[in-house]
């Protein structure tokens, strides 16, 4: 399975994610589903999810720093 947005392939635990409205699908991968984590309500299958699906940190302070969004710069 691949990921909607970036064509990725999925991992067990991201190809499992589920919508906890509808009950459907996400098929999104963990970088693509970290801008709409806040909106969107998931059922996931936390027994599937392996050290690579929780490495995300890191690239949200690496997005911040390469979009110029350093404050020391003021």
């Amino acid at each position: 399975m691949r990921c909607i947005a970036c064509n990725k392939n999925l991992s067990d635990f991201e190809s499992t994610r589920k919508s906890a409205t509808s009950g459907e699908y996400l098929d999104l991968c963990n970088d693509c589903y970290f801008y709409t984590a806040d909106d969107i309500a998931t059922i996931d299958r936390d027994d599937l999810r392996t050290e690579a699906d929780t490495t995300l940190e890191s690239q949200e302070y690496e997005q911040d720093w390469n979009l110029g969004n350093d404050d020391s710069r003021e």
